[in-house]
């Protein structure tokens, strides 16, 4: 993977997700109480031993960059690796970058002047775990030009993404971009193959097609225009992306630790696209419990991310008047350094840095960003509480959906959405 850049796209506005989105760009946004979205992807990068990257932000980036700036310098320019933040530099003319295809044309001097044989061109706004190198391998073995990561999903479902339809052996036959009626895959007439937004190019052949071609975006401009001149190909993500991962077992009897052999982990083939309120918190869900959906604990795929500075958690007992003892618990959640739970009450939730729960508050199926305050005695159910929020004693959030849309936003789903406005 040596010769191998990836260049992620990391400008998305995110404007399903306001009101996340109002001071910081999509891939920006905090997930699983320690990470931002964007450490996924680098992540994957670090794992699959891609260590030239190039990050292309643009909207409210500079959250983003601080974060990558802080975290992220673990590279040795002696050994030819780099992570470099590109934004807009109006390098080709006077305008910022309007498509994944056009953030790239404009930095086609730095792109050549590394030489690379292969360009991985990546989202910073997915949920995902992928070996990239598999991917590379799949894209040499079929010849292809461009290959393009695919994910099966119900027809009835597929109107939401751009739809590729294959022939047999996965050769791109066309594209469809969020159909009525879109194309199933042959011999499956239920299932579509979505497009992931993630692409492998030979280099030259991307470098060759952006000088010849100004349309600004790839899905919708010019990889439907160049099926017949180029061979496109379908990696169907499920199918083929494995991540091995160590398993730990307690056993019962002895409560020793023990090894189990390598396995494929169960969510090889786990992909979000974290697009609106509802699917934000759908992925932060699914880090919870026994054996979540998506598995920040892996030991041979590890997620990285700049580590902030606070003290470990901290869970109190309170002793109330009348003498009841409220216990600071925590169940089938993550919680990040820095929060006290004094005397209450946390499930299935992500709590992010310095979040205090005060005695006898109850936070249940909740994402809450870092720097909240949760009085005492309130109750928060199916939440996204933004950073920086204080919560009032005895205030009720998710109970009531009328009441609830009189003073917050709500999610279609219904998950209600708060930020430090709405309690000024």
């Amino acid at each position: 993977m040596k010769n191998v850049m990836a260049l992620i796209m990391a400008g998305g506005r995110g404007e399903r997700l306001m009101p996340l989105t109002r001071s910081r760009s999509k891939p920006a946004i905090p997930f699983g109480g320690i990470y931002l979205l964007a450490d996924l992807s680098l992540s994957n990068c670090i794992n699959s031993e891609v260590y030239k990257i190039l990050v292309l932000p643009q909207y409210k980036s500079q959250t983003l960059i601080q974060h990558i700036e802080s975290g992220w310098g673990i590279f040795s320019p002696a050994l030819g690796h780099f992570l470099r933040i590109v934004p807009p530099q109006m390098m080709t003319g006077d305008k910022w970058y309007e498509g994944t295809a056009d953030s790239i044309r404009q930095n086609l001097e730095m792109i050549e002047a590394e030489n690379p044989s292969h360009l991985l061109i990546l989202s910073a706004d997915h949920v995902y775990k992928m070996d990239y190198s598999r991917f590379k391998q799949y894209h040499v073995d079929h010849k292809a030009d461009v290959t393009i990561a695919v994910i099966e999903t119900a027809k009835n479902e597929a109107k939401e993404y751009g739809v590729l339809q294959v022939d047999e052996k996965f050769r791109v036959t066309g594209f469809q971009e969020k159909p009525k009626n879109p194309a199933t895959i042959p011999g499956h007439p239920d299932q579509c193959l979505a497009s992931m937004g993630i692409y492998i190019f030979t280099a030259q052949v991307l470098l060759d097609l952006l000088k010849n071609d100004g349309r600004p975006d790839f899905g919708k401009d010019i990889l439907p225009s160049i099926l017949k001149s180029h061979k496109v190909m379908a990696y169907p993500f499920r199918r083929e992306n494995r991540i091995e991962e160590v398993v730990f077992f307690t056993d019962e009897v002895s409560g020793s630790r023990a090894e189990l052999p390598v396995e494929v982990a169960p969510d090889s083939g786990y992909w979000r696209d974290v697009g609106n309120l509802d699917a934000y918190w759908n992925a932060n869900m699914d880090l919870c419990g026994l054996n979540p959906f998506f598995n920040l604990y892996g030991v041979r795929w590890p997620m990285r991310t700049y580590q902030r500075q606070f003290p470990p958690v901290k869970t109190l007992s309170v002793t109330e008047a009348n003498g009841e003892l409220l216990h600071g618990l925590a169940r089938d959640s993550l919680v990040a350094h820095g929060c006290v739970i004094g005397g209450g009450l946390v499930r299935n939730s992500i709590l992010s840095y310095n979040v205090s729960v005060h005695r006898g508050a109850e936070v249940d199926e909740a994402v809450v960003m870092e720097n909240v305050d949760i009085g005492r005695f309130s109750k928060i159910k199916k939440a996204i509480i933004s950073d920086n929020v204080r919560v009032p004693a005895r205030t009720t959030i998710g109970y009531d959906p009328k009441e609830d849309k009189k003073r917050f936003s709500v999610t279609p789903r219904g998950i209600v959405v708060v930020t430090k406005e709405d309690f000024q």
